[in-house]
């Protein structure tokens, strides 16, 4: 009894530490989250692979209470309630596919979890994947970097894990030894904000002006990229401010945005030059809870959505700027699998990466989020742009 005891706490701890520094938001550090299914496996009856799986993506997403707690201004109460139902979709999907039998089993019921928690529903709430790491172990390798990640996750859960992960560990250094961030595309400019919780609360033509001034001081030619919900509320009028304000100019703006319609609100990216001014991309993954509530509907509150973001799960997953192809990724869809390969299948040209995380104060979410993103840029080889604001 003791030594199960024992065993259990070694586990979870080395769990927990494989969360954290694995997803401490220095992307150099995304392949210590692959020694979790190396301890998932290792567990000797269920409740031990719910420790385990507990202790990893509590550790992983432990910046969750702290943001709540800024983004509402409220105490960490509600925030650590929210952290614990997070939890729950990557609990429940590891501790009911995890099995004792061995052979083919385990492998295959771990690349069944890895699955789940890639795409909707459970995707939903699919962060800390231990296959973001792949873009870190095999850099331009694409689609067969993911492929052979898969596989070195699904060998990690046999008797032959140790040797994975000495494999992985190997692979690992040698990265780190050549690694190059994600170059940025000629004549585009990712511009990162200081406006705190204004941006996009204070849209007057005073805000409008500073950020046009931006624009204008870029050189001739240039895209520039500003962050998440930059432009306020998206409407004619200021679709008409901008467009004027860029007349003579041969700029590009893309801007983040709020598109308010009878059943509630997208959040969006608009495209801004002199020759026009229009919705570009709309967000596929909203925050659940803050944004995205569809039990509103289901609750038979009126329409139940009109404060409430609309999720375009499969939508635009690339979008035209130019003669660019270029796969959008607002805030939260950063933390998950499955929006950058539906865009990446889609075979863009660039990745624009914004956010709006003046909330994130005190905590390593917009590090995360910025590791994720150079991850999948570096696995495959794609230029990236990226603008947030704090």
């Amino acid at each position: 009894m003791r030594r199960e005891l024992f065993r259990t706490c070694v586990l979870v701890a080395l769990s927990m530490n494989a969360g954290w520094i694995g997803w401490s938001g220095h992307v150099l550090l995304l392949p210590v989250a692959v020694a979790f299914p190396l301890l998932w496996s290792l567990a000797r009856t269920r409740l031990q692979a719910v420790a385990v799986s507990v202790a990893y993506f509590l550790a992983a997403s432990r910046g969750l209470p702290q943001g709540v707690a800024n983004f509402y201004g409220q105490d960490i109460w509600p925030g650590l309630l929210l952290w614990l139902v997070a939890s729950s979709a990557f609990v429940t999907v590891h501790s009911v596919l995890w099995t004792n039998r061995k052979g083919w089993r385990k492998p295959f019921r771990y690349m069944a979890a890895c699955i789940a928690m890639a795409v909707p529903p459970f995707g939903i709430v699919g962060w800390a994947h231990p296959i973001t790491a792949a873009g870190v172990l095999f850099p331009g390798w694409e689609w067969w970097g993911l492929a052979v990640m898969a596989a070195g996750l699904a060998v990690m859960v046999t008797p032959c894990g140790p040797a994975a992960a000495t494999a992985f560990a190997g692979l690992w250094l040698w990265s780190a030894a050549e690694w190059t961030t994600p170059i940025l595309p000629a004549e585009w400019t990712g511009v990162d904000l200081e406006m705190g919780a204004s941006l996009g609360r204070e849209a007057g033509l005073q805000r409008q002006q500073d950020l046009i001034d931006v624009a204008r001081a870029q050189p001739v030619g240039s895209t520039i990229v500003f962050p998440e919900s930059a432009v306020g509320f998206w409407t004619p009028t200021v679709a008409r401010v901008w467009q004027r304000a860029l007349s003579g100019t041969d700029i590009t703006v893309i801007a983040g945005a709020a598109l308010i319609e009878e059943r509630g609100y997208d959040n969006v990216l608009v495209t801004m030059s002199a020759q026009r001014a229009e919705v570009l991309y709309r967000e596929r993954m909203p925050v659940p809870g803050s944004m995205w509530q569809p039990w509103r509907s289901w609750m038979g509150n009126g329409t139940g959505s009109e404060d409430a973001a609309r999720a375009h799960f499969f939508a635009n997953p690339v979008v035209e700027v130019g003669t660019a192809r270029v796969a959008p990724l607002i805030c939260y869809e950063q933390l998950l699998v499955w929006p950058v390969l539906q865009s990446a299948f889609h075979r863009p040209d660039t990745i624009v990466a914004v956010g709006n995380g003046w909330w994130t104060v005190g905590t390593s979410i917009i590090d995360i989020q910025k590791a994720s993103s150079t991850a999948w840029a570096r696995l495959f080889d794609l230029p990236l742009i990226i603008s947030f604001n704090t």
